[in-house]
Parts: C-alpha cells; sequence; structure tokens
C-alpha cells in the first residue's frame, strides 16, 4: 500500500527544526521513515532497499555500536549498573539489562537518557554521509550519492519525535503471533518476554494507522522483494 506521504512531517517549518534539533542539516536529500513492530523483519526489508542502493541507517545498529567494548556509554553503564552487567568478554550483557530495566522503568529511564543523545548524534552523522553502498557512509569524494532520498530505520520512529524527521512512513507489518515466533528463535527470549516487549511498543493498529505505505513482510519473499521495488520507484518520483 502506498500512500499520499499525510502522516510524514513533509517539507514545512516542523521538519525543518526537527532536523536541526536532531543535528542534521536540511538538505535535499528527502528522509523515509522505515519501522515497525519486534521481529517484523525491518532490517530484511532494509537490505532490501540497500540492495537498490538506497542508502539506510538503522537505529538499533547505531544503538549496539555506542555500547560496544571502550565506548565511553559502555563504561557508564557498567559504573551504574555494576561489573555484573558486562559478560566474561567485556561486552554489554544485553538480556540481563534488558531484564533490569523492563522491571525498573526509573532504571530504563536513566539509561535512555544516557544513551538516547549519543545514538541521535551517530545517527545525524550517518544519515548526512549517505552512499549507494547501503548503510556504509561514502569512504571518499569519488563516491556520490545519486538517489533522492535515504531511510531511517527504527522500532521507535513513532513513540518518539523522530517521525517529524521523516517525509514518508513506512511501516513494516506480520501478524502479532509471527512477530512473536520470530523474536523467540532470534533472540532466545520467552513468549513472556516478547509478549512484554511487544506489549510496551505502539499498538499494531495505531502503527498501521500512522503509516504512508505498509509492506507485508508475511508474504513468500519475492513477493516482498516486489513491495520494496514497487515503494521505491513511488518514491523516485515523489522525491526526484
Amino acid at each position: 500500500m502506498v500512500g499520499s506521504g499525510e502522516n510524514g512531517a513533509g517539507e514545512n517549518g516542523v521538519r525543518a527544526k526537527a532536523l536541526r534539533d536532531f543535528g542534521l542539516t536540511p538538505s535535499g536529500l528527502s528522509i523515509v521513515g522505515l519501522t515497525g513492530g519486534i521481529g517484523s523483519g525491518k532490517s530484511t526489508v532494509a537490505r532490501l532497499f540497500g540492495g537498490l542502493g538506497v542508502h539506510w541507517v538503522d537505529a538499533d545498529d547505531v544503538a549496539r555500536e555506542v555500547v560496544e567494548p571502550g565506548a565511553p556509554a559502555l563504561a557508564r553503564i557498567a559504573e551504574h549498573f555494576g561489573e555484573g552487567i558486562l559478560t566474561s568478554e567485556g561486552a554489554l550483557d544485553r538480556g540481563r539489562l534488558r531484564g533490569i530495566v523492563f522491571e525498573n522503568p526509573e532504571e530504563r529511564a536513566w539509561l535512555e537518557r544516557l544513551l538516547h543523545p549519543v545514538i541521535r548524534e551517530e545517527l545525524a552523522r550517518q544519515l548526512e554521509q549517505p552512499s549507494s553502498a547501503g548503510a556504509s557512509p561514502a569512504s571518499d569524494e569519488g563516491d556520490k550519492y545519486s538517489l533522492p532520498y535515504v531511510i531511517l530505520v527504527s522500532p521507535l520512529l513513532l513513540e518518539t519525535d523522530q517521525h517529524q524527521l521523516v517525509d514518508r512512513i513506512v511501516v513494516v507489518d506480520v501478524p502479532t503471533d509471527v512477530q512473536i515466533e520470530r523474536t523467540m528463535a532470534r533472540d532466545t527470549n520467552s513468549r513472556e518476554q516478547v509478549e512484554r516487549i511487544i506489549a510496551a511498543q505502539m499498538p499494531r493498529e495505531r502503527r498501521l494507522e500512522r503509516a504512508d505505505a505498509i509492506i507485508d513482510n508475511n508474504r513468500p519473499m519475492d513477493e516482498v522483494v516486489s513491495q520494496v521495488r514497487e515503494l521505491h520507484e513511488q518514491f523516485l518520483v515523489d522525491f526526484g
């Protein structure tokens, strides 16, 4: 489904201010926001756009990058939660941290205050360095990006003010039972854990209402590819 873009921020003063507040310089490039619930397959769809030469940045990937061993944010987390929050290799024990913050709203708020500004800064940097190599920033001046749009992949696009950055909102959708099955298989979480994560996210119906376009990722892969190609062609027309 392709819509008119009414739900995106559009080319107006609100979006320009949101871009500046986020650390981005308003430019000729349009931004498509790609979102969906946990286990919906956002990264898979983003890679399909990347295969068409579209630069995309995944907020989840950036969130992992900013807490890699040696990162200042990881040191702050270990100081706050104790060394037990780290694995024997010195990496963040994400499962343990997830358990803590879902049980304790105050700890979750502390973590968000620490990480959100760091993630925002890195997202802005990567969005402003587009290349036709997908999510990888341009390596030199000879690698010029020629497409009129880039993609911001974010599970919290609609829950936060990130939606003000984008011109179109694309929702990757699967039924809730598929979300649960895929996430349990991928993350080895229990059904109860996954259901709690889904309950903490925007309800599926509300997410779909906000969409300018919906990609049904519960279809065979060739049909998903066709949906992505159709949207890409539409965005080239809309933003070209």
